[in-house]
């Protein structure tokens, strides 16, 4: 059994077809279909059911398909590690990060984390679903709010962030410094769509006590949300550091006195992920930064 044929068996069962599978991969059907019938008689079970045109993966495929997925991920820990053995901590480090924070928060750690590895070719991504792109190891590290437990993955707690209500200097509560709870049903917002980390955690907080937020306006960007603030459209609800780190003198915080929401920053990685020197001093600098602030 090679390597390559493990490959090709987890192409057929993400695709379901072989000659999709097989333009995939590069290689003619015909040549794929004797490979999965090799397979299958090297293993003594069928992988696939053959009905008609279409293929599904018997109780043997998908233990099979589980254990490949494994050793390829294996394999390639190895590699990583022998990589970054050969080439004096070279490589390269993909980060997941949340839209809002990447704009506004990080730069800085991105330039000292490039001042001690400047031979890591850092690649960041920011996205709303950082956890599944660290559980699909799409990304190799993950800074995100935390989430249910999952025993897949290493959880390091960062820090703890306090929601504010953000307005214009022009707005008619630009001079109030703190409100209640139940006052927030009277303020126009504008927020991240539904579906988004932030917006719901601030909509089930206010589920908790009995109301919905009256958001007259929605929009992905972080940047456009401060900019319709400023332009007194409406109010917004973000974390204060995230507030701070825009520096923006024409906006106005008001402070939740009776039972604020809150968001727990993490870093996450895989368990079974091989972590090498330069994504272990990642994650020392992201807790460093963050105890800083």
């Amino acid at each position: 059994m090679e390597i390559r044929q493990m490959e090709n068996f987890i192409t057929v069962c993400e695709e379901l077809h072989f000659t999709r599978a097989a333009e995939k991969i590069g290689i003619s059907q015909p040549t794929l279909s004797q490979q999965i019938r090799g397979l299958e008689d090297e293993l003594g079970v069928p992988l696939f059911d053959r009905v008609g045109k279409k293929i599904v993966m018997t109780q043997a495929g998908t233990l099979f398909l589980e254990h490949c997925v494994q050793m390829i991920r294996h394999l390639q820990n190895t590699q990583d590690a022998l990589a970054e053995f050969r080439n004096d901590q070279r490589g390269r480090l993909v980060i997941g990060v949340l839209p809002s924070d990447l704009d506004y928060r990080l730069t800085p750690l991105l330039v000292d984390f490039h001042a001690r590895f400047p031979k890591v070719q850092l690649k960041v991504i920011s996205s709303i679903y950082v956890v599944n792109q660290v559980l699909e190891n799409e990304v190799d590290i993950g800074i995100e709010i935390t989430s249910a437990p999952d025993r897949r993955l290493v959880r390091i707690p960062l820090c703890s962030e306090e929601y504010v209500l953000v307005v214009s200097e022009n707005h008619d509560w630009a001079e109030r410094s703190t409100i209640e709870i139940q006052e927030l049903r009277d303020i126009q917002t504008v927020m991240f769509p539904e579906g988004f980390t932030g917006r719901e955690l601030v909509d089930g907080y206010c589920r908790k006590y009995g109301f919905t937020l009256n958001t007259i306006m929605e929009t992905s960007s972080a940047t456009s949300i401060i900019s319709l603030v400023k332009a007194n459209v409406g109010g917004t609800l973000l974390p204060y550091p995230l507030i701070q780190a825009m520096n923006e003198p024409t906006l106005r915080c008001i402070r939740i006195t009776d039972d604020p929401p809150y968001r727990h920053f993490e870093i996450i990685h895989r368990t079974d992920r091989y972590l090498t020197q330069s994504a272990k001093a990642f994650i020392e600098k992201t807790i460093e930064y963050f105890n800083q602030r």
